[in-house]
Parts: C-alpha cells; sequence; structure tokens
C-alpha cells in the first residue's frame, strides 16, 4: 500500500465515524513510511532489506554446516584407511564395510544438502528439503524468485483478472504445501483440476480471449510447478527411478544398434545432417534441465524439428512419419537422456492437458513415448537379425562390421580409417579365439568319452573271462645234482693217462 492510498483509506474511515490509529499503520521498523500487511508489517524498503539479511544469514548458515560436514567426512575416511591397512577383510566383511560405507555417505549428503532450519518449520523443512547440494539449492531460489516475479508482472497485464488468477495461485499452493502425503497420482489429479477451474474462470466469468487464456495458463502453470517441482518430481514413493535405472541400462546394451538396422532414412556423413543429429541430442538431453513441463515440452519439439531437417535434407524431399519415428528412435539410443522415464511421467502428470491433447507439441511427445516403449521390447526380429546374433551382441561377444576402408568418403581422417580397421581385426580374431576355444572344448570332451569308453571295455572283457592264476609247480631237479635219490646213471667219467 502507497502512502497515498493510506491516507484515502484513512479519510474514508474518519468520514464513516470510524477512528484509524496511525500508529498501527507505520512499518514496523519506524522508518516512518506505512507498512503493508502483506510483507508482515514492513514497507517494501525495509522488507527488501530484511529479506536481504536472512537471505545472507542462509547462506552463512548453508557454508559453516558444508564446511563442518567436509571436515567430519574427511576425519571418517582417515580414520577408515588406517583401520582397512591394519586389518586384512573377508570378502563377505568387505561387502558389510561397502554398504555401511555407502549408507553413511548417503546420510551424510543428505545432511549436507537439506535447508537450514528456520523458526517454527525446523522439522518440516528437513523433511522436504531435496536440493542435490548447495549451490543448486541456491540456484532454485533465484529461479523461484525470478519466476515469481515475471508472474506477478504478467498478471498485472491482466488487472482483475490477474488479480484473481494470483489468488487461486497462492490458495494453490498453501492447499498443496498440506497434501505432501497424498499419492503423486492424487496430486496430479489436484493440479489438473486446478487448471482447469482456472481456465473456466477466465473463459466464463472474466470472458478473457481463447488466445489470452492459453497464454495466461502457460504463465500459470509455469509459476506453480517451478515452485512444486522438487516435491513431484521423481518422488521417493514411486517407481520412477527405478524405471530411470531400467531404461538407462537398456539403452547402454543396445549401443551397438546402427542406423541401418533401423532403416533410419539419415546419413551423417553429410556434414550438415551431421550438426543436426548432435542438435537434436543434445535437445533431447536438455529437457531434464528443465523444471516447467511446458519447457521440456519445448525441448522434445526442437528435437523433433532438427530430426524432420536431418531427414529432409538427407532424402531431398520432406520426412513422413514412417522415416521420422526410427530416426527418433537412434536419437534416443545414441542420446541415451537422463531420467528418461521421469521426465516423461512428469510431463504426464502435471503438463496442462490442452498442450498434451492438441498441437505438435502432443504429437511429438506421443512420439517419444512410443519410441521409449520400442526400446523397452526391442528384440531381434525388430531388426531383422537371427536370436544367436542378437544375443551374441547383446552380451558384448561381438559387434556388427564395421565399415571396409574402401567405402569411406575422402573427408574421413586417416585416424578413424586405422580405428576402424583395427576394430574389424579384433573382431575377427575374437570370433578366431571363440572357435579355437570351441574346438577344444569339443576335443577335450572326445578325450574323456574315449578314455570312458576303453575303460569300460577293458572291465567288460575282464568280468567275461575272468583271470585265473593257479599255484606253482615244484621245481625239477637239476641232472647232475648229487641228491638224486634211485639214480641209475653211470659214475662220471674220469680222465685217464696214456703211457705213450
Amino acid at each position: 500500500f502507497s502512502s497515498c492510498g493510506r491516507r484515502k483509506m484513512n479519510l474514508k474511515s474518519e468520514r464513516r465515524g470510524i477512528h484509524v490509529d496511525q500508529s498501527e499503520l507505520l512499518c514496523k521498523k519506524g522508518c516512518g513510511y506505512y507498512g503493508n500487511p502483506a510483507w508482515q508489517g514492513f514497507c517494501s524498503k525495509c522488507w527488501r532489506e530484511e529479506y536481504h539479511k536472512a537471505r545472507q544469514k542462509q547462506i552463512q548458515e548453508d557454508w559453516e554446516l558444508a564446511e563442518r560436514l567436509q571436515r567430519e567426512e574427511e576425519e571418517a575416511y582417515a580414520s577408515s584407511q588406517s583401520t582397512q591397512g591394519a586389518q586384512s577383510l573377508t570378502f563377505s566383511k568387505f561387502e558389510e564395510k561397502k554398504t555401511n560405507e555407502k549408507t553413511r555417505k548417503v546420510t551424510t549428503v543428505k545432511k549436507f544438502f537439506t535447508a537450514s532450519s528456520r523458526a517454527g518449520a525446523k522439522k518440516a523443512e528437513i523433511q522436504e528439503a531435496k536440493a542435490p547440494s548447495p549451490s543448486i539449492h541456491r540456484q532454485a531460489s533465484i529461479e523461484t524468485d525470478r519466476v515469481s516475479k515475471e508472474f506477478i508482472e504478467f498478471i498485472r497485464t491482466y488487472q482483475k483478472p490477474g488479480q484473481d488468477i494470483y489468488k487461486q495461485c497462492k490458495l494453490f499452493l498453501d492447499t498443496m504445501s498440506h497434501k505432501r502425503d497424498l499419492s503423486i497420482e492424487e496430486q496430479s489429479e489436484c493440479a489438473q483440476d486446478f487448471y482447469q477451474n482456472v481456465a473456466d474462470r477466465l473463459q466464463t466469468r472474466w470472458k478473457v480471449p481463447p488466445e489470452k487464456v492459453e497464454k495466461a495458463m502457460d504463465e500459470v502453470e509455469k509459476y506453480i510447478m517451478t515452485r512444486q517441482y522438487k516435491y513431484v518430481f521423481c518422488p521417493e514413493t514411486t517407481d520412477d527411478e527405478k524405471k530411470d535405472l531400467a531404461v538407462q541400462k537398456r539403452i547402454r546394451a543396445l549401443h551397438w544398434v546402427t542406423p541401418q538396422m533401423l532403416c533410419v532414412p539419415v546419413s551423417e556423413e553429410i556434414p550438415e545432417v551431421s550438426d543436426m543429429v548432435v542438435k537434436a541430442i543434445t535437445d533431447i538431453i536438455e529437457m531434464d534441465s528443465k523444471r516447467v513441463p511446458r519447457d521440456k515440452l519445448a525441448c522434445i519439439t526442437k528435437c523433433s524439428k532438427h530430426i524432420f531437417n536431418a531427414i529432409k535434407i538427407t532424402k531431398n524431399e520432406p520426412a513422413s512419419a514412417d522415416d521420422f519415428l526410427p530416426t527418433l528412435i537412434y536419437i534416443v539410443l545414441k542420446g541415451n537422456p537422463p531420467r528418461l522415464q521421469s521426465n516423461i511421467q512428469y510431463i504426464t502428470r502435471f503438463c496442462n492437458p490442452s498442450r498434451l491433447m492438441t498441437g505438435e507439441d502432443g504429437y511429438y511427445f506421443t512420439n517419444l513415448c512410443c519410441a521409449v516403449a520400442f526400446i523397452e521390447k526391442l528384440d531381434a526380429q525388430s531388426l531383422n537379425l537371427s536370436q544367436e546374433d542378437f544375443d551374441r551382441f547383446m552380451t558384448g561377444q561381438t559387434s556388427p562390421k564395421k565399415q571396409e576402408s574402401d567405402s569411406f568418403s575422402p573427408d574421413v581422417c586417416l585416424g578413424v580409417k586405422q580405428m576402424c580397421k583395427s576394430l574389424d581385426l579384433l573382431s575377427q580374431l575374437n570370433e578366431r579365439q571363440e572357435r579355437i576355444v570351441s574346438e577344444a572344448k569339443k576335443l577335450e570332451k572326445d578325450l574323456i568319452d574315449w578314455t570312458d569308453g576303453i575303460t569300460k571295455e577293458v572291465e567288460d572283457i575282464v568280468e567275461k573271462y575272468p583271470l585265473e592264476i593257479k599255484p606253482k609247480s615244484q621245481a625239477l631237479a637239476a641232472i647232475d645234482s648229487e641228491n638224486v635219490e634211485n639214480d641209475k646213471l653211470p659214475p662220471p667219467l674220469q680222465p685217464q693217462v696214456y703211457a705213450g
């Protein structure tokens, strides 16, 4: 309230016979200006000073907390290193220590990233704060303040309808602050009902033209979702994070998919087309950095338009829907956008429904959902491959054949050619090694089978023809032995000497 407005109000009150105490209208700080109840009784200048002091104090407390936690982390790490050097841990103990260390780090990070306590709301703010770092938290606060100022400046152009919009938004935010325990689907229904109610009030009560209603709803969505983003994006009560990791792992496993397998009508050998592909990947990755559903949709739209331009340049004719979807799938596989499922769910839950159901934004968003669903169910038949080759590619045992040196364009540098030749050679050596290992295992199996067969044959023969060992017969005496009884041999000849 300006001082002139205060004086007018006082004159009206005095005419009605109502006494107004001037001291109750002055700024609480005693600067002599009139205060505003919306600013807790301060004037605009004193309120900015108090707000600036509170922010500086908040920043100082955050830095002190960060330094203290960093010191504790360094001391804990030093103690754990000394303990680890003195003992030899078994595998199970090592896993237990690793789990405990991870839990302790997560707890420390959560403590570090939570906002410092304020009077009257310490526990609530610590539980609700999910900022990934103090700098990002401060950046988010700055962005929230900027969006709030832009929203206030925008609704001023709508005059009375703008005041009504602002009141409705403040009421909605206050209501949602008390509904944190609701499921994300219920919060989504509240947001969708709010969008519908505001649009109806502008059209029926204030008779605002449709184009101005659409623009106002965009600003309402921007203001509301910027303030609600940290509470409703990828909440812990859902499995959005689990789906993000599954999709990311799936895309990494499909890194070997080539444009030819997807029938992508884009030639990256053309420099202009290659630039379009890079821009499309950049836009789809940039989607995660936006906080407003409309801005995320804008990133998808820009990515899609770059894809259409790349197809048009390659084919020298306008692109069709049959060409667009395979190319979008290839862009998603090549870019692997972070938190893809969380962003899709966030847009579905909290975007203005009129934007999703109509227009090019809704069309491109539907194609992105189809591309993600295709990637999740991609199999050998979809790529015209045999199941054996598909399994080998997925497990990393081998990769598709690379380009031969003769098929390279003249602009390709020698290093790329040599790299592709080396990769091709490694692929061939890998296949040869696999054949050798397979033959060695087969030979080993054959030797074992042959040894077992010979052993079994010997056992069968021994069983069929058992070996009988007869006792030793008595040894015969020597012919000239003196112990021979009843011998009738003549006496041995004696040498005789003949006289001669």
